[in-house]
This record gives C-alpha cells, structure tokens and sequence, in this order.
C-alpha cells in the first residue's frame, strides 16, 4: 500500500519507518529539514514543505495513495488546517492523529475515516500493565464490548479450558487459546512461540506461558481478574 505521511516528528516518523520496513511504500512530509534529513534514507521519498500551504500541498500525489496520515501533534492548529485541505482535495481516506479531547472532536466534525490517539492509548497500556501486572491487550469494540488477548497468570497452570467457567461465571467467551511453545531460533537461543488453536480440546491443560483471546465486557473481564 501507499502512504503519506505529514508530520514526521516522535510519532510520524516511528509510523513512516515501521511502515516502510514492512514493504510499504511511504511518503513523508515535515516542515523542517532535520526531521526529514533523519528520515529520508528510510522511507521512499520525504518532502521539506509547509502542509498548511495549499499550494505547496499540492506537491504530494494526494489522491494516488491509499491513505493520507496527518501526524502533526503539538502545533493543533496546522494539523486542523491540513486536515481541511486534505478534505477540499477530495482526499478518500484520511487518518488524524488527535492529541486531546477538543481536538479529538473537531477531527469527528470534519468525518475522516479514522482518529488516532497513540497518546490516550499508551497510558490505556500503561494502566493495564500496572493494573494486571501482566501483558493484557484490548481490542474495543464498542463502548462496552472488547476482545482481550492475556498471558494466563500462574494461579491457572493445570487447569483444563473447560474448568475456567468464563462463560457462566463472567459471561466472556473465549476466542482462541494460544498455547506456548519453546523453540531454538535462528542463532541458538531457546525463545517462546505461541500458535494460535482454535480447537482447543476442552480438556486441554493450560501451560505455562499460554495466552487466552476472549470476548466479552471488559468490566467483566476486570471481575474475572479481581477473581483470581
């Protein structure tokens, strides 16, 4: 796929390398040159030009990617300019990155495709992590409904799948067990793989290391932690 990315500071430029690492073809854009410098040699082609520019905007193939990104962070009022620039252009499918509440709504305001909070979600992760005091991760679906993916804790190695009562008891459907394996990788070191099966036997034993996927209320999935 093709992306342009605008703003390539702390968060834009992570996103324009991972990316492109994973054989994307990305173009970036950023009003300053040493952001661009430090980029360029890692991403297709990277442009020192002011997006809230009209016409030096119309430098980018605007409607030949498949998604416009608008990184910019701190300076709120470039990134709400660009966004309705990106908007007059007829741009199909824009991303915004919102940085607070306020600018969370004026993005909705404009109806892009998606809004991203990497820093409302990272301090969702931190919360989690110091809450479960293990690797839980959350997929909302809705207010209410999400998909948790779990290292199984320590208190539940030997039981069998069926012996955890998720669904009677917390009403949380599980998805998929990721069973844990140890292997010998590339240069001779022992690491942990998990693989998904999903058809699990119901008595299977869960090992150590293993992982649920679940569906359900997440408040649900809190009663069913604060159970252990």
């Amino acid at each position: 796929m093709k992306y342009i990315i605008i703003g390539l500071g702390n968060y834009g430029s992570v996103l324009a390398e991972e990316l492109s690492a994973m054989g994307h073809e990305v173009i970036g854009a950023d009003s300053e040159d040493s952001k661009v410098e430090n980029i360029k040699d890692k991403i297709a082609t990277a442009f020192v030009l002011d997006a809230t520019d009209e016409q030096a905007l119309s430098v980018l193939p605007l409607n030949n990617v498949d998604v416009v990104i608008v990184a910019i962070g701190k300076n709120f009022g470039a990134s709400i300019r660009v966004v309705a620039l990106l908007k007059q252009n007829k741009v199909a499918h824009i991303y915004g990155r919102a940085i607070d509440p306020v600018h969370k709504a004026i993005l909705e305001a404009f109806a892009i495709e998606r809004i991203l909070t990497p820093e409302e979600n990272a301090a969702k992760n931190l919360v989690r992590l110091l809450e479960f005091s293990t690797s839980v991760d959350v997929f909302q679906i809705d207010a209410d409904y999400s998909i948790v993916n779990f290292i199984v804790p320590d208190k539940l190695i030997g039981y069998g799948v069926n012996e955890l009562n998720l669904d009677k008891e917390f009403q949380l459907k599980i998805i998929a067990v990721k069973q844990a394996n140890t292997i010998i990788n590339c240069v001779g070191f022992s690491v942990t793989e998990l693989n998904v099966t999903n058809e699990q036997p119901d008595n299977y034993k869960i090992q150590k290391g293993d992982a649920i996927v679940c569906y359900g209320k997440y408040k649900d999935f809190q009663r069913f932690w604060k159970a252990l």
